[in-house]
């Protein structure tokens, strides 16, 4: 099975760390941070500027930097049947 990670900047530090996706849609992106028992999961929701998603875990606040439009192009391409209207 292969795991989908995207960088995402913890903004206290200015570190960028690797997660792993959980689920992706253009309104939430769920991510696991971690591995194994000590893994915690975050949910990201776009800014109101749709500029980038953030979340909060363990409070700190982490930042995907990518906008509402370039994930829902990321999810479009990735899987295109799911965009393709269903016939009857």
């Amino acid at each position: 099975m292969y795991t989908q990670k995207i960088q995402v900047r913890v903004t206290e530090t200015g570190q960028t760390m690797e997660v792993a996706v959980f689920e992706r849609k253009a309104d939430r992106i769920s991510v696991v941070l971690g591995e194994g028992i000590h893994n915690v999961k975050c949910d990201l929701t776009p800014t109101r500027t749709g500029k980038a998603y953030v979340g909060a875990v363990m409070g700190r606040e982490i930042v995907y930097e990518r906008s509402r439009e370039q994930v829902q192009a990321d999810i479009d391409r990735d899987n295109p049947a799911l965009r393709k209207p269903r016939g009857r």
